[in-house]
Order: C-alpha cells, then sequence, then structure tokens
C-alpha cells in the first residue's frame, strides 16, 4: 500500500501560496516548501507528481486570489474602471503574486494579439464592457483595452516592484486620466483608430 499522506493536497498548496506570497516564485521549491511544513520535502510528492503540478497549483490558488479582488473595487460603479483597479490593488495588497501571474516569461507572446488570446476571458470581457458602456466600436474597443491594459501594468508593475507606492486615490486619477484621454483620441475626426494600434 502506498504511504498515507502527512499533508493534503490544500494544506501543501495553502503553504506553498503564502510561501510564494512572502519570498517570490524563486522561494518554491521542494527544500523550501518542505521547511514552511516543518517536514522534509518527500511528503509533497505523496500528493504530486512534482514541484511542476505544485507550481501550477498556486498559479489556481494565486488567480482565485486576484478575483477576490473585485469585491475590493465595488466603489467602483464602471465595469472597466473598477477591472483596472482589481489589477492595481491586487499589484498593492500582493505583490509577489501579482508578479507570479503577470510578470512571469512567456515565450510565447510575442505580440499583443498573443496577449490577448492569454488574457482569454478577461480581455473579452473589458472590451464588452467599453462597449456597452461607452457605445463605441468594437475596433476602438479594443484599441482603448489595448493601451489601457498596458497602462495599467505598467502601474502595476512599478507597484509590484516597490518602485513607487502610490495611493488608491492615485491609481485611481491616474487611471481616469489616462482613460479619458483615449476616448478623447477616440471621438476626434480622425482615420480609424484600429488602424494605428502600433502607432499608438
Amino acid at each position: 500500500m502506498p504511504p498515507k499522506p502527512k499533508f493534503t493536497k490544500e494544506q501543501i498548496i495553502n503553504t506553498a501560496l503564502r510561501l510564494v506570497s512572502e519570498n517570490g516564485v524563486g522561494s518554491l521549491t521542494a527544500r523550501e516548501l518542505g521547511n514552511a511544513l516543518g517536514s522534509s520535502a518527500r511528503p509533497i510528492f505523496t500528493v504530486f507528481s512534482g514541484m511542476d503540478e505544485v507550481r501550477s497549483a498556486v498559479i489556481d490558488a494565486a488567480e482565485k486570489k486576484f478575483a477576490e479582488y473585485s469585491e475590493k473595487t465595488s466603489a467602483y460603479p464602471l465595469r472597466f474602471k473598477s477591472a483596472g483597479m482589481q489589477m492595481l490593488l491586487f499589484a498593492k495588497g500582493e505583490p509577489k503574486l501579482f508578479q507570479l501571474l503577470f510578470m512571469q516569461e512567456n515565450s510565447g507572446v510575442k505580440s499583443f494579439d498573443d496577449l490577448f488570446n492569454v488574457l482569454g476571458d478577461f480581455a473579452n470581457e473589458c472590451i464588452d464592457y467599453i462597449i456597452n458602456d461607452y457605445g463605441i466600436e468594437q475596433s476602438d474597443a479594443r484599441l482603448v483595452f489595448e493601451n489601457m491594459w498596458i497602462y495599467t501594468f505598467g502601474l502595476g508593475s512599478l507597484c509590484a516592484t516597490g518602485a513607487c507606492d502610490f495611493s488608491e486615490s492615485e491609481l485611481s486619477g491616474m487611471l481616469g486620466t489616462e482613460f479619458a484621454a483615449m476616448m478623447a483620441l477616440i471621438k476626434k475626426d480622425l482615420p480609424p483608430l484600429a488602424e494605428k494600434r502600433r502607432v499608438l
């Protein structure tokens, strides 16, 4: 009979998530996780096939924690603004988990189209928010999303790395200003902005 697991899968994942949250993804090794559990590394592998599986489970747990931040942005009634603030508050509150989810090297992403596919439902939901709340065309809504994502990601990275310590009020104001500038550009009598996406 195989040995009875010393720890449950949930206990290992929660400990691994805490380890990454406190010390970064580089700390997620079998030895460090075993130490955090107060054990050797061996019990981990009675539950998981290897550290790649542990890392995948930690990413899933971090994504659930990111989703919880939507509750913290309920004060922002504009849905697209709320999505941006969710990302920024997560970067401030869980900087190491933000780095895990959003700042890891991804060799498969060569363009924003690739990134858009990685973002999946989140990107499509944001574009739907823009179209429905502001009444603009799909192509322009996607362009607004692209530029706002880049801007928001930049702010989040500054917060997550400790380069800047913006307050929630400051972050909200900066997002609002950038979004207003994008919408003003959309409303000008210019050639279709979707054709300019690589210039902006």
